[in-house]
C-alpha cells in the first residue's frame, strides 16, 4: 500500500503542501484520466486528507490540472504573472550558495519572487533533474551541476520577469 506523503503545489499565489497528491496523480495516470476530467478526479482524491479553504475549490482544481499536465509533458500556462523559481539540491553548501546568488541577483534586478527549495530526491527526479544544484525559472531548467555567473542570473531573471 502506498503511504501518502506531502507534495508542494502552487495554488494561486500560495505554495501548499498536500497529502496524498502523489498517489492521486499516479492513479490518474494509471487510469488514463483525460485532462478535461482530471481536476474533479484529483480534487475528490485529495480533499479528504487536506484542508481546502472555503471558496478555493476552483483554484485547487486548476492547480491540480496544471500538475497533471506537467506529468504528461504537456505545455503548462500559468494563470498569474508570478515568477516561479525552483532550486534543486540536497541542502548542501553549493545549493545554498545558488540560493544566495539568486537572491542577490533578484535584489540587483529589482525583482521579487518566491524561491522554492526542493531537497527531496524523489521530487527532484520528478522534474527531470539529474545533477544538482539546479535552477529552474518558470518551468525551464536554466542550469544544472554548476553555478551560473551573476550576469547570467540577472539576465535570466529579467527575461523571465518580462514575459
Amino acid at each position: 500500500m502506498d503511504t501518502p506523503t506531502q507534495r508542494m503545489l502552487k495554488v494561486g499565489k500560495a505554495t501548499i503542501g498536500l497529502i496524498g497528491l502523489d498517489i492521486a496523480l499516479n492513479k490518474a495516470l494509471a487510469e488514463n484520466i483525460p485532462v478535461n476530467e482530471v481536476s474533479a478526479y484529483l480534487y475528490s482524491k485529495i480533499r479528504g486528507q487536506n484542508y481546502i479553504p472555503p471558496g478555493m475549490a476552483e483554484k485547487y482544481k486548476t492547480a491540480l490540472k496544471r500538475e497533471y499536465k506537467k506529468l504528461l509533458g504537456l505545455e503548462v500556462v500559468t494563470e498569474d504573472e508570478d515568477l516561479i523559481i525552483r532550486i534543486f539540491g540536497k541542502a548542501c553548501i553549493a545549493c545554498n550558495g545558488l540560493q544566495d546568488a539568486v537572491i542577490d541577483a533578484m535584489m540587483k534586478a529589482g525583482i521579487a519572487a518566491d524561491i522554492d527549495m526542493i531537497h527531496e530526491p524523489d521530487e527532484i527526479g520528478r522534474y527531470g533533474i539529474t545533477t544538482t544544484p539546479a535552477l529552474m525559472i518558470n518551468g525551464k531548467v536554466k542550469i544544472a551541476g554548476i553555478h551560473p555567473t551573476p550576469v547570467q542570473l540577472k539576465e535570466w531573471l529579467l527575461e523571465a520577469a518580462e514575459k
